[in-house]
């Protein structure tokens, strides 16, 4: 056998693994998981996975909102009425919890501003259902919300960008596009939520390839869903998980479910790294072009409204598709040189009525 017919199988090999390989594949099955917890003494469902379960235990629930608005349904077997001690926490100011039964909200505790705790009680052998939410939730009128992303290794000066956040009297949350920590491990993950505590305002994320760091990535179980959709005051917020410079297969799906039912309203789409990049020269856009080209051409079809990426540590404004984009990577990693940008942060005006959106930039070095 010469060496060009023996080399033939191996490359065919190659090529039928390389096809096989959905590199997002596990972290999109992840986010099916999120929200759900069960055991013998009960089930927990957060509709639409929209929170991380982070304790579920006999009379105790925590957990960590990544939206406005939280549907939850606790289920407990057979015996006697039990009381549960619920906690949740990054929620809105506002935020108010109704129990299922046709009364108003019910007394909870907010030993922070973004923190609610209360006492639940659950019939035996049935379901109890209870919602999280702001009193204005539905109503479809301008608002304002923070963009950022790409904190990474600048967790230690993470608070001068709280403190500025703090000081806006509008936005009413953070939307953080992915590369929360440096490494993703556990450790780093639970130290941006510590220091967390001190905003007046939750920050709603997804990952980015710095969460990619583990080989058990732990970033769902900690913060929920990587791709995801929510509405709130009549725009849709969807991010999608573009850690791995793709999308996966799974996820394409749920976003035309997600484009679908935005298609009369405003829709604004996250993610971390963008399909194409303002001006080509960092390779810090997707893997292949031709899929880049699917994604912004099912996002142009489907009339999203407006883009925001990380991934590339500055400041862009531009266009993908026809649509509006923009990217802000300014949240402390090492920055681009000689642009002048820095740490930074986006205000982000928003009208569900027009769909117009403005952007505000905030320095803040």
């Amino acid at each position: 056998m010469n060496a060009r017919s023996s080399r033939a199988p191996l490359f065919a090999l190659a090529l039928a693994s390389a096809a096989c390989l959905r590199v997002s594949e596990e972290r999109a099955r992840r986010d099916l998981e999120v929200g759900r917890a069960e055991a013998a003494f009960g089930t927990v469902e957060v509709e639409q996975g929209l929170s991380a379960v982070r304790r579920f235990e006999p009379g105790v629930l925590e957990l960590w909102a990544n939206a406005p608005v939280l549907h939850v349904r606790l289920t407990t077997p057979e015996g006697d009425p039990t009381t549960w001690s619920v906690r949740v926490r990054n929620l809105m100011a506002d935020a108010e919890i109704f129990v299922d039964d046709g009364t108003g909200p019910i007394a909870a505790d907010a030993p922070l501003e973004t923190e609610r705790r209360f006492e639940l009680t659950v019939d035996s052998g049935g379901a109890t259902e209870f919602e999280v939410r702001p009193p204005d939730a539905d109503a479809s009128e301008p608002f304002e919300f923070i963009a950022l992303a790409d904190v990474q290794d600048a967790m230690d000066r993470v608070g001068d960008i709280f403190a500025l956040m703090n000081a806006e009297a509008a936005p009413r949350f953070a939307m953080f596009s992915g590369d929360i920590t440096e490494r993703g491990a556990a450790d780093e993950l639970l130290r941006f939520q510590d220091e967390m505590r001190v905003l007046r305002i939750p920050i709603y994320t997804t990952l980015g390839n710095h969460e990619l760091g583990e080989a058990e990535v732990p970033y769902h179980s900690i913060f929920g869903r990587g791709s995801q959709s929510f509405v709130f005051k009549g725009v849709r917020f969807t991010f999608l998980d573009s850690a791995s410079a793709t999308v996966d297969p799974l996820v394409y799906g749920w976003l035309r479910e997600w484009i679908e039912a935005a298609k009369t309203g405003t829709h604004l789409v996250f993610m971390h790294v963008p399909p194409r990049e303002p001006i080509g020269l960092r390779n810090g856009a997707f893997s292949s072009r031709a899929e880049a080209a699917k994604l912004l051409k099912i996002l142009g079809d489907g009339g999203v409204d407006t883009t925001f990426y990380g991934h590339v540590h500055s400041y862009y404004a531009f266009e993908n598709a026809g649509i509006p984009a923009y990217i802000s990577g300014g949240g402390g990693a090492i920055p681009e040189r000689f642009d002048g940008i820095g740490r930074h942060y986006l205000v982000v005006s928003v009208d569900p009525e027009s769909s117009a959106t403005s952007v505000r930039v905030v320095r803040v070095d």
